[in-house]
């Protein structure tokens, strides 16, 4: 199977600027010629690059692709606007906003398609779409915590959420318990995963992470499904309407989540 991964490459540095041109080149190419008659040799001309070029960065034209769209998901950011439910309906528009731009839209629905038959293709996605943007929601939970809008995590849950690498962050739920996740010299000097022990994520550390996935995935995948398979805006009236309904049962969903994880209710400051 192929693997999409950080593996140490050797020749001349890369240069930001021919990266940046490579991935215009592709979102380009990809809205005018379409997934299927999309080539690598077509991204190679249009970025004024040859095509060897472009296969020393990237294996396939999958694997490109996911790039050039994930760097407009970095473009998200999460603005204070003085509450969480401001903060919530920015975020909703922006995502909106975004996915409404024709290459977004495009490169989003080809990559999703293809990764249906394709597990590693998935997993890319996952990692450079999706895990890069999780942040958001730990920065957007910690913020409402602070003004009190939300209550504090347990001891230790903060430590994990801030560590992409750790097994108990968000996204990484999963590994809790597996045989190279909690208990890895990595995790050995985080607290939410027990420490020096290694005796893996406690309880308010997977709590939190399974709270931020469910935040996440229920934000990303209304707004997908209104723009991509409804095809309808996600103007300001409807991020105020969705916003509402997801405030009003988000209090409920984390109590829920604690009581499953046996973290109870942390203190408040």
């Amino acid at each position: 199977m192929a693997t999409f991964g950080n593996a140490r490459r050797t020749g001349r540095p890369r240069s930001a600027e021919a990266d940046a041109a490579i991935l215009a080149a592709t979102r380009t190419a990809l809205v005018e010629l379409g997934w299927g008659r999309l080539t690598m040799g077509d991204v190679a001309a249009r970025a004024g690059v040859a095509k060897t070029t472009l296969y020393r960065r990237w294996s396939s034209k999958s694997e490109l692709v996911v790039d050039a769209v994930a760097v407009l998901f970095d473009e998200l950011r999460l603005t204070d606007r003085g509450s969480l439910r401001a903060d919530v309906e920015d975020m909703v528009r922006q995502i909106g906003e975004l996915l409404d731009r024709p290459e977004t839209k495009t490169a989003l629905m080809a990559v999703m398609a293809e990764s249906a038959r394709d597990p590693a293709l998935r997993l890319r996605i996952r990692d450079a779409i999706v895990g890069r943007q999780r942040h958001l929601v730990v920065q957007g939970r910690r913020r409402a915590q602070e003004r009190g809008e939300l209550p504090p995590d347990a001891p230790g849950a903060q430590n994990c959420a801030d560590r992409a690498d750790c097994p108990g962050s968000a996204g990484n739920a999963e590994s809790a318990g597996s045989a190279e996740g909690p208990g890895s010299a990595e995790a050995a000097d985080c607290a939410g995963c027990g420490g020096a022990g290694g005796e893996g994520p406690g309880p308010g550390a997977r709590a939190a992470a399974r709270s931020t996935d469910l935040v996440f995935d229920v934000i990303a995948g209304a707004v997908v499904n209104r723009t991509l398979v409804s095809a309808e805006p996600v103007d300001e009236a409807w991020a105020r309407a969705f916003t509402t309904l997801l405030l009003g049962g988000m209090a409920d969903a984390d109590r829920q989540i604690r009581e499953q994880e046996g973290a109870g209710n942390a203190p408040r400051a």
